[in-house]
């Protein structure tokens, strides 16, 4: 049995510990809070967006337009680029080991892919794994902005637009609620029509029932609209993740908290057997020394 000093030690550093993991969790709650209320601030300006996109659909059927249709290409010879997002730190769970799996399958499934990463543990993974890695943006996964998704989104199109990539892909984790995170991965180039509705959760009603006339012409007014959206399904996409990765944290340090109060009680219990056995040696000693003096 470990001595009563030993034990001592070994619950003061449980209790540390346990300060350390309530702190995260009391951290990652916060964080969520923050990025929720960012991203509901702006949502409504995206689902404009794309709602328009949609009408646009709807008014003109056959029309042409290379964020659309793509750069009609053999299949053997598209470009395809992957925006994988991971975290910039552990201590989440399965959360990175999640998506990064996703991302590696559908890599795996394309000839000689395009990947650029946001989060450090995207980085670390390909690196292991020998995987090239094409461009990173940095100080991202942790502190999603707009202007951040701006920058990104300006980057790919400018991609896009060279026919350097002609097909784009972002590999994310999608918060459903506290308790259920989904690795996903959605189509931004070319847009996706059925995608677009599904996404912003729209149905026939939601599109406009007037006439609009688009100025100076449908294909210019797609020209600045589509990057918005685009922009807006990345941003959408950082702050889900980064919602995902600090509720996948939070249930980690809960749990972690909970075998920390239970190692206490262990520890506890330890001590005071520990302490009561110390007790009955010196009472078990004083015995034998009177016991011993009787006798002289």
């Amino acid at each position: 049995m470990a001595s009563i000093t030993e034990i001592r030690n070994r619950m003061k550093s449980v209790e540390q510990t346990l300060k350390i993991t309530n702190a995260m969790y009391l951290i990652s709650s916060a964080k969520v809070k923050k990025a929720r209320k960012q991203l509901s601030e702006v949502e409504p300006y995206f689902d404009r967006l794309a709602k328009t996109v949609l009408d646009i659909f709807r008014h003109s059927p056959d029309l042409k337009h290379r964020y659309i249709h793509g750069h009609n290409k053999p299949e053997a010879e598209r470009k395809t680029g992957f925006v994988v997002i991971t975290g910039d730190k552990g201590l989440a769970g399965a959360y990175n080991h999640n998506v990064l799996r996703l991302a590696e399958s559908y890599l795996g499934r394309k000839k000689e892919p395009t990947l650029f990463l946001i989060g450090q543990m995207g980085r670390h993974y390909f690196e292991k794994k020998n995987i090239p890695i094409d461009g990173e943006f940095m100080y991202t996964a942790q502190d999603p902005t707009m202007e951040r998704a701006r920058e990104i989104t300006s980057t790919l199109i400018d991609l896009y637009e060279r026919e350097a990539l002609d097909e784009i892909y972002l590999v994310f984790t999608h918060s459903y609620s506290a308790v259920r995170m989904e690795p996903e991965i959605i189509k931004l180039l070319p847009l996706d029509r059925a995608m677009l509705s599904a996404r912003r959760g729209m149905t026939q009603a939601d599109q406009y029932r007037d006439v609009v006339r688009y100025e100076p012409s449908k294909e210019a007014v797609l020209n600045v609209l589509v990057p918005g959206v685009i922009k807006g399904y990345l941003f959408s996409a950082l702050v889900e993740s980064f919602c995902s990765e600090q509720n996948s944290r939070m249930t980690a340090m809960d749990s972690a908290s909970d075998s920390a109060r239970e190692m206490l009680k262990t520890l506890s219990l330890e001590f005071n057997r520990a302490r009561q056995g110390a007790i009955t040696q010196e009472i078990t000693e004083i015995a034998g020394g009177a016991a011993g003096l009787t006798q002289l």
